[in-house]
C-alpha cells in the first residue's frame, strides 16, 4: 500500500506572546518574553508567583456569554486556535466532505480549573452534592475536539491524545498516520492547555518543577543557561490543518510544509526525570528520521523540548549530539519555551508551528535569557542564543517529551513537488 503524502495547509496560534499567528511569530523573532506576575489568583502563599498567561484574551470576543460559561478555558483556547487555522487554510466548509474531515487534539490535563473550582465549592458548602451540570463536559480532555467538530460538522475521526507534555505532538503523529493510510482527507490537529490555576501552580510547585525566580519573571525561562531552576508554566493553544497532498493541490491550497514523519519512544526510566544520557530521546529522534526517510545530515534545525530544567536540557542536548554527531554543530538548535513558557499538552503544537514558520521565513527564533555558560553543555552547539538567526531551513524537527517518559518527535520539510 502506497502511503499518502501529508501537508500543512493552515495554522492557528493563541499564545502568551501573541493571540494569533501573526502576533505569535512577531513575538518569537523579537525574543519577547511572555512571563509575568500571575493575575488569575492571589499568589501570596505560593512559591512561584508568575507564569506565561495569555494577554488581553477575552472569551466574549469569541463566544456569547452563555456558550463561554459552558467551556473551560482550555476548550475555549482550542476552539479559537482551530478557528484561525481553518480560516487560514481556506477550506470551503460548504463543499468539503465532512465525513473525511476529523479532529485529533492533544491535552495533557484538560479542564483543571473547572475540576478545581467544583471541588472547592463542594468543600465549602454544606455537604450536598450540588455540582454544576456542565462540570463533567467542561472538564474532560476530549471535549475540545468534540466542540470543534460539533461547531463545524466534521464527522471523521475525533478524539484526544493524552501523554502529558507530548500530547499535541502525539496528536499530530496520529493525524499524519490517519491521512497517510487514506482514512481522512483533512485533520484539524494541535493542542490546548489552561493549567495556570491554583491547583496547577500548587501541584507543580510541590514537585519542585517550576522556576522560583520571582524577582525577575521575564527572565525565568532560560533553557541551557547554567542558572536555570525549572520551567515556567504557560497556557494557550495551537492548531494545524493536516491535509492529504493531492486533496490540497486540487483545491489550490496554500501549503506551509510537508509532514515527513513522526517518531515515538519511552524513556522507561522515571516518572518525571529524563534518562541522564537521553536514551529515550536518542530513540525517538532516530525513529522519526527513519519514519521520514531522512539522514541526520538532512536536518537544518531543531526546536528542542528545552524546558529550562537542570536535568532535562542537558539530557536532550546529549541525545542530539549522539544522533547527529558532528552535524549537530552545524544545525540551529533553539527552545521557544524561553519565550512562551511550557504549555504542557499544547507545547508540541505551538512549537511545531514555530518550526514551520522558521522554514517559511528563513529565520530561526532565539533561545532568550541566556547569560551563563553551562559546563555540561557542548559549547560548539549553536543554541541560537538571545537573537534570531537568518537561515535557509529546508528540514526542521520538533521535540516534545512528557512526564512518564513519553517522547514524540515530528519533522517537517519545505514542499518537494
Amino acid at each position: 500500500m502506497e502511503l499518502k503524502r501529508v501537508v500543512v495547509t493552515g495554522l492557528g496560534a493563541l499564545t502568551p506572546i501573541g493571540n494569533n499567528l501573526e502576533e505569535y511569530w512577531e513575538g518569537l523573532v523579537n525574543g519577547k518574553s511572555g512571563s509575568a506576575p500571575i493575575t488569575y489568583f492571589d499568589t501570596e502563599k505560593f512559591k512561584t508567583k508568575f507564569a506565561c498567561e495569555l494577554k488581553n484574551f477575552n472569551p466574549l470576543d469569541h463566544f456569547d456569554r452563555k456558550e463561554a460559561r459552558k467551556l473551560d478555558r482550555f476548550a475555549q483556547y482550542a476552539m479559537v486556535s482551530a478557528d484561525e487555522a481553518i480560516l487560514d487554510s481556506g477550506i470551503d466548509l460548504d463543499t468539503v466532505d465532512k465525513f473525511r474531515v476529523g479532529v485529533i487534539w492533544g491535552a495533557g490535563i484538560g479542564g483543571l480549573e473547572t475540576f478545581q473550582n467544583e471541588v472547592i465549592n463542594f468543600a465549602e458548602g454544606d455537604g450536598s452534592p450540588r455540582f454544576n451540570p456542565f462540570f463533567i463536559p467542561k472538564m474532560i480532555a476530549d471535549i475540545a475536539p468534540g466542540n470543534i467538530s460539533i461547531k463545524h460538522g466534521f464527522m471523521g475521526a475525533n478524539y484526544t491524545t493524552v501523554s502529558a507534555c507530548a500530547s499535541s505532538a502525539n496528536a499530530m503523529i496520529d493525524a499524519l498516520n490517519n491521512i497517510r493510510l487514506g482514512y481522512s482527507d483533512i485533520i484539524v490537529s494541535g493542542g490546548s492547555e489552561a493549567a495556570v490555576t491554583i491547583a496547577g501552580m500548587g501541584g507543580f510547585n510541590a514537585m519542585h518543577a517550576l522556576s522560583t525566580r520571582n524577582d525577575s519573571p521575564e527572565t525565568a525561562s532560560r533553557p541551557f543557561d547554567a542558572t536555570r531552576d525549572g520551567f515556567v508554566l504557560g497556557e494557550g493553544g495551537g492548531a494545524l490543518i493536516l491535509e492529504e497532498y493531492e486533496h490540497a493541490k486540487a483545491r489550490g491550497a496554500k501549503i506551509y510544509a510537508e509532514v515527513l514523519g513522526g517518531g515515538l519512544s519511552s524513556d522507561a526510566y522515571h516518572m518525571t526525570a529524563p534518562h541522564p544520557e537521553g536514551d529515550g530521546v536518542v530513540a525517538v529522534m532516530k525513529n522519526c528520521l527513519k519514519n521520514a526517510g531522512l539522514n541526520p545530515e538532512d536536518v537544518d534545525a531543531i526546536n528542542t523540548h528545552g524546558t529550562s530544567t537542570p536535568l532535562g536540557d542537558v539530557a536532550e542536548l546529549k541525545a542530539i549530539s549522539k544522533v547527529f554527531g558532528d552535524h549537530a554543530k552545524t544545525m540551529n538548535i533553539n527552545s521557544t519555551k524561553s519565550m512562551t513558557g511550557h504549555l504542557l499538552g499544547a507545547a508540541g503544537a505551538i512549537e511545531a508551528i514555530a518550526a514551520i514558520l522558521s522554514m517559511k521565513h528563513g529565520i530561526v527564533p532565539p533561545t532568550i535569557n541566556h547569560e551563563h555558560i553551562d559546563e555540561n553543555i557542548d559549547p560548539e552547539l549553536n543554541l541560537t542564543l538571545n537573537k534570531a538567526q537568518k537561515r535557509d531551513v529546508n528540514v526542521v524537527m520538533s521535540n516534545t517529551f512528557g512526564f512518564g517518559g513519553h517522547n514524540a518527535c515530528v519533522v517537517f520539510k519545505k514542499l518537494d513537488e
